[in-house]
């Protein structure tokens, strides 16, 4: 049982980035690529071999596929939008009281820094918050990196605080919804995705603790 507690220190944001992109290039984001063409009617298709630049990437999220624009410039993007969105991610951890290398392994899994991520299932942003997240939290507009960040980290905050500061539930509810873990007895649902993503924010949790200074 992982138990949750205290905070992190200083961000080292170069070494943050690299550890990220190391993560997603590694094992934890690994994956069959799906990649999307729209011809000049409006027809789509979807293939797992592109023939041409045209055909956007998806890679696949938690809450659905999300559209990327190529390798190359994802990593560099990632890269990029990490540091624009730490000084966010600083301050919604210090307000909310959570390591910010918490936030970063979420947001890493969720939806890779980009801030326009949609999923299939309809979530939105950053920390991939639902329509019904959103409103809780008083979140008006899900494509707002820094209101994205804020409902995304009370919510996390919350939910450690309905389990008991037990990390892996409060990752498990924030996939599956905490419904689903109170549903087994307050543990992991048996979903392969919810362990999946659970394991893999912890990866990211434990690798950014060791690359922040």
């Amino acid at each position: 049982m992982t138990r949750f507690g205290g905070k992190s220190g200083g961000a080292g944001i170069s070494l943050l980035a690299s550890a990220a992109i190391g993560l997603l290039l590694g094992p934890a984001g690994a994956g069959a690529d799906i990649y999307k063409y729209v011809d000049k009617y409006g027809r789509v298709t979807y293939t797992d071999k592109p023939l041409n630049a045209r055909h956007t990437r998806l890679v696949k999220t938690w809450k659905g596929w999300v559209e990327r624009k190529g390798a190359a410039n994802n990593w560099r993007q990632l890269s990029e939008n990490m540091k624009k969105f730490s000084p966010t991610i600083d301050y919604a951890a210090t307000r909310y009281e959570l390591p910010k290398t918490l936030l970063h392994a979420v947001i890493t899994a969720e939806s890779a820094y980009n801030p326009a991520a949609v999923s299939h299932a309809g979530a939105v942003g950053l920390m991939q918050l639902m329509p019904e997240t959103a409103r809780r939290y008083g979140v008006k507009n899900r494509l707002d990196p820094y209101e994205n960040i804020h409902g995304g980290t009370r919510y996390l905050r919350d939910l450690l605080v309905m389990f008991n500061n037990d990390l892996v539930l409060a990752l498990a509810a924030y996939n599956a919804g905490e419904n689903a873990v109170k549903k087994y007895g307050n543990k992991v649902p048996p979903y392969s995705e919810t362990r999946t993503y659970v394991n893999r924010v912890m990866q990211y949790y434990r690798r950014y603790q060791e690359t922040m200074s």
